[in-house]
């Protein structure tokens, strides 16, 4: 009777299964509202269990509502429980598109080289924190983040971009995504217009447009933001804020001249708003010093946005901004309503990475590692494909931009090349209004070997030959 097969010397005790067991046949209409169901006696006696666990199992279902028990009258299943049916596996796996092959060459953007990160220091920072980290700061710090990180932060401005910030103005995030989102609260921008760089980072832009953010693009040539395109009109004409990449922009990898960021300056200050300055992987350049951060031109009107997930690891979920004092208030309380702070241990495992200038050096590394490598990818495009293409922006980064004179790289290519193992983004991808950039093509080479971009170049050369265009 009932059909229950119990699983005796598994994890899930006898009750629990029995619980699941009947609750299943009700949801799915194989008991029926109002169907009676054996008493604890008799299940106990089919099942070979204790009436006690019985007892447990229909304890379970009545305090959840599945079942009706009355004094003298046999229990019975309760109405309104049955469910949709559920799409069989089957079913499932007919609707679902075919797997895509396996990957032959990857250039997606934005990704470090896991490999050369040294992991063993990392987790004996780790534990050394949580051992030294006093008790008190094992329940809740504050929204403002560990005071050792926020000192060692400025001091890492200080020496690696000349931003001489304020340990007072550095708030740490769970990532520059849950800045975004608290930012856009912060400025009170729904249904108020994002002034924003087109191309720009898709994450970003559904962050802001997931807060109710009217967007506007703004387009970019090959020193950035085309600021002679900014809106006019008097102060509070409806714009919130201006979000840039004026360091190395994404993802045309233009840097921003110093006459647009006057410009984008004078601009916030007669329309009242801020500049949301996202500097996301301006720490490797190869030509040079860092881009001075926008934030140096006017500290009061830039809200500068910082990370380590390129620095570091993505799942490392820690950046950070340097907020003008005038919002501080505000931060703490939309903060501590969002999740309080985030965790105090790889905080200060990270503060422990930034005073010792294991980071400094790391990244000395990684940025003599990362050029040879677009040194490589060059040579190879190069080699592959002659003088039919031209590379985008400054030397730095993670990812090339690249424009091929004449084709139109568009979603159904980006597939059929997916389709063929070489996984790319085109520009178009990144675009809100779409045609100015549909000849171009972005690689990422960070985490890839030298065999790796090789390969990757000379198999996407033949799939392109493929297409039917002579390169």
């Amino acid at each position: 009777m009932l059909g229950i097969r119990l699983q005796r010397h598994g994890e899930t005790t006898l009750a629990r299964q029995i619980y699941q067991r009947l609750r299943e046949q009700m949801t799915e209409g194989r008991l029926r509202p109002g169907e009676a169901l054996p008493s604890t006696r008799e299940l106990s006696r089919q099942l070979a269990i204790s009436r006690n666990t019985a007892c447990e199992a229909y304890e379970m279902l009545q305090v959840e509502g599945f079942i009706e028990s009355r004094p003298g009258a046999p229990t019975r299943v309760a109405d309104g429980l049955l469910l949709d049916k559920p799409v069989s596996t089957v079913e499932r796996s007919e609707q679902a598109t075919c797997p895509a092959p396996p990957l032959l060459v990857d250039f997606r953007t934005g990704q470090p080289d896991l490999r050369r990160f040294p992991v063993h220091l990392w987790l004996q920072l780790m534990r050394q924190a949580a051992e030294a980290l006093p008790r008190e700061q094992w329940g809740y710090t504050g929204p403002e983040g560990l005071p050792g990180l926020r000192q060692e932060i400025a001091a890492w401005l200080g020496r690696s971009r000349g931003l001489g910030a304020d340990p007072q103005n550095i708030f740490i995030t769970a990532g520059a995504t849950q800045a975004l989102h608290l930012i856009a609260d912060l400025l009170s921008v729904e249904g108020r217009e994002i002034l924003v760089e087109d191309p720009c980072h898709n994450g970003m832009l559904h962050v802001l447009q997931a807060r109710g953010c009217q967007i506007r693009p703004l387009p970019v040539d090959e020193q950035g933001l085309q600021t002679e395109r900014l809106p006019g009109g008097g102060v509070g004409a409806g714009a919130g804020a201006v979000y840039v990449t004026p360091s190395h922009q994404f993802p045309l990898g233009g840097i921003l001249p110093a006459s647009r960021r006057a410009a984008l300056v004078r601009h916030a200050r007669e329309q009242d708003l801020y500049l949301l300055e996202d500097d996301y992987d301006s720490e490797f350049r190869y030509s040079g010093a860092p881009v001075a951060p926008l934030c140096l031109m006017d500290a009061q009107r830039v809200i500068y946005i910082g990370t380590f997930s390129k620095i570091l690891f993505p799942a490392l979920r820690i950046g950070y901004v340097v907020l003008p004092p005038q919002l501080h208030e505000q931060w703490r309380r939309l903060r501590t309503h969002a999740d309080v702070q985030n965790p105090p241990f790889e905080q200060a495992a990270l503060a422990e990475y930034l005073r010792t200038r294991k980071l400094d050096r790391h990244v000395q590394r990684m940025r003599r590692l990362y050029g040879q490598r677009r040194q490589l990818l060059l040579q190879a495009l190069a080699e592959n494909f002659g003088r039919a293409w031209r590379p985008w922006g400054d030397a730095a980064g993670l990812h090339l931009a690249l424009e091929f004179p004449g084709w139109n790289f568009d979603r159904s290519f980006a597939e059929s090349a997916r389709e063929q193992g070489i996984r790319l983004a085109p520009v178009e991808y990144y675009s809100i209004r779409k045609g100015s950039h549909a000849d171009k093509l972005l690689l990422g080479y960070g985490h890839l070997e030298a065999e790796e971009i090789r390969e990757g170049i000379r198999l996407l050369h033949g799939f392109m030959q493929e297409k039917g265009h002579k390169v």
